[in-house]
């Protein structure tokens, strides 16, 4: 009698494992090869967007970039492990306080959601969310963070990435990007599908400038050293 309970028990392990695996194993293979086309971008796909996703290293994407993405989504990407906990507590108060929504969100969080799960907000995929952080930190590092999250974002209608963005908006190769270019890729982040790069509108422009000055502050004081070196 023993024995078919240990065999009725086998698929449950095998299953537990491949829960616990599943994930470890994809960060690991995203790791060394570059992500396949995401979940958003198949959503994208099917409304009619198109897909222009042009995968390239960090070392032929900008700095500027680079610096632009820090300031304009996670002035503290450098010194946290995943997650920015003021960040979070600022966004929380904000909220509470009845102003426009905002997201606590850090670069490693917004990666690890683009590449490895879905973009509708629920419990499930914030739990699932965490836990690709931890791996992606603990596996990839920062540089490869960065690298992985200038090629995925959305940065325009059916346009995902640092190279198809730079080609889309504004004619050149993300390696070209100036210091203006790159804040407005930037400024433009958290709505890829509402607002333009090129040419760009009033709130655009504003934000770009204060972006530019904040990559400025990035540069300066050494806040993307854990990318650029």
């Amino acid at each position: 009698m023993p024995r078919p309970r240990r065999r009725k028990g086998r698929p449950l392990l095998v299953l537990a494992l491949l829960i616990v695996l599943f994930p470890v194993v994809s960060v690991l293979t995203t790791a060394l090869i570059p992500p396949p086309v995401t979940i958003l971008m198949l959503q994208r796909l099917a409304a009619g967007d198109g897909l222009d996703y042009r995968w390239r290293s960090l070392n032929r994407i900008s700095p500027h970039l680079v610096a632009s993405a820090i300031a304009a989504e996670d002035a503290r990407f450098c010194s946290h492990r995943g997650f920015d906990m003021e960040a979070i507590q600022k966004a929380l108060d904000h909220n509470d306080a009845g102003g426009r929504v905002r997201g606590g969100s850090t670069i490693s969080q917004q990666t690890a959601k683009n590449v490895f799960l879905w973009p509708q907000r629920s419990w499930v995929r914030k739990g699932l969310e965490a836990g690709y952080t931890v791996l992606i930190e603990t596996i990839w590092g920062k540089r490869r963070i960065m690298e992985v999250y200038l090629n995925v974002a959305e940065m325009g209608p059916g346009v995902y990435g640092a190279e198809a963005a730079a080609r889309h908006w504004f004619g050149v190769s993300a390696a070209d990007l100036t210091p203006q270019q790159a804040a407005r890729l930037a400024a433009i982040l958290p709505s890829p599908r509402r607002y333009k790069a090129a040419p760009p509108g009033p709130y655009v422009r504003r934000r770009a400038a204060r972006v530019q000055a904040n990559a400025r502050i990035v540069r300066n004081q050494g806040l993307a050293t854990c990318v650029t070196g």
